[in-house]
């Protein structure tokens, strides 16, 4: 089950890169196809709306960016938030659960037969019926559809928008490359991988170390080859997850805790497996015992044999 888990967030954390690049049709010299549906309904008016920023309001490209980048952060925040409350509370159900899961995985390496098999599997997914929780750790398919699109739109509007190739912030280039902005987008993710370990038992930390390395190189790695203006992208999104993370790590995780511990206190998790069953079939079963006695009695007649040849 961890290492579905862990499959599952490294898979995600490829797929990011993935989907940003791959939901904008892109034609033979990299640049988005604006008859591309992504373009024509997130790309194209994020950047009208960020070149409107830039010029009307007087930000500049630099601070339309951040601007832009708040802005869309903010609108998915409480979609976000809601995901993570939904696995936080996965999470601290499991451990009222951890002595059965236990209990199931064993049986499941302990199984010699099919039969055993079958049933070790059928107990582990009886734990987590029984108790009303997701065997994928509460992880939705439908928050991840909404936000990948308008992540890769942000991205490419950042990349791709007129006149940003040639715009400067803070004396960078936005349509070059900057190594300042790159270690400070994997600072911020460096931090945010930091502040999701507040509050997490020790034996999560182990399989999440991996994770607070994997992330920020990821991200260091697509911004080390992209233009100063999409790692500005980078570094608002990296600060604002920082935010995001302390306000579940840290303000909400402490009340779900006190919330799940009174209602295990008030609803006992249910007990579903408490050891290994012998599954094996009757048939097989009643031929061992017939053929006990049948052993014995060849051995006796041997024994008898043996006798009146001497």
């Amino acid at each position: 089950m961890r290492k579905i888990k862990k499959w599952l967030i490294t898979s995600g954390l490829l797929g990011v890169v993935i989907t940003l690049s791959g939901c904008v049709r892109r034609l033979d010299d990299g640049s988005p196809d604006p008859n591309g549906l992504i373009y024509r309904f997130l790309v194209n008016p994020l950047g009208s709306f960020l070149t409107y920023m830039a010029d009307n309001w007087g930000l500049g490209f630099g601070w339309a960016i951040i601007v832009l980048t708040v802005i869309i952060r903010c609108i998915l925040m409480p979609l976000m938030i809601n995901q993570s409350r939904k696995s936080m509370f996965q999470s601290e159900k499991m451990q009222y659960l951890k002595p059965q899961i236990e209990i199931a995985q064993a049986n499941m390496k302990k199984a010699t037969t099919q039969e055993e098999q079958m049933q070790a599997q059928k107990e582990m997914q009886e734990v987590y019926r029984a108790n009303n929780l997701s065997m994928l750790g509460g992880i939705g398919c439908l928050p991840l559809l909404i936000q990948m699109p308008i992540f890769s739109a942000l991205f490419f509007t950042a990349r791709f928008t007129p006149g940003i190739e040639s715009a400067t912030f803070f004396g960078m280039n936005l349509g070059q490359r900057s190594i300042a902005l790159v270690i400070v987008a994997g600072l911020a993710y460096v931090a945010q991988s930091f502040i999701s370990m507040i509050g997490v038992p020790a034996d999560q930390k182990k399989q999440m170390r991996s994770m607070m390395i994997i992330s920020p190189m990821m991200i260091v790695f697509v911004s080390i080859s992209s233009p100063a203006g999409v790692t500005l992208y980078w570094v608002v999104g990296g600060l604002i997850g920082c935010i995001q993370t302390f306000i579940t790590n840290v303000l909400m995780k402490p009340r779900i805790k006190k919330q799940i511990a009174k209602e295990m206190e008030e609803n006992p998790p249910k007990t579903v497996v408490t050891e290994r069953k012998d599954v094996t079939p009757e048939t097989e079963t009643k031929q061992k015992k017939t053929a006990q006695p049948t052993d014995k009695n060849r051995n006796r007649n041997a024994g008898k044999q043996q006798q009146h040849k001497n």
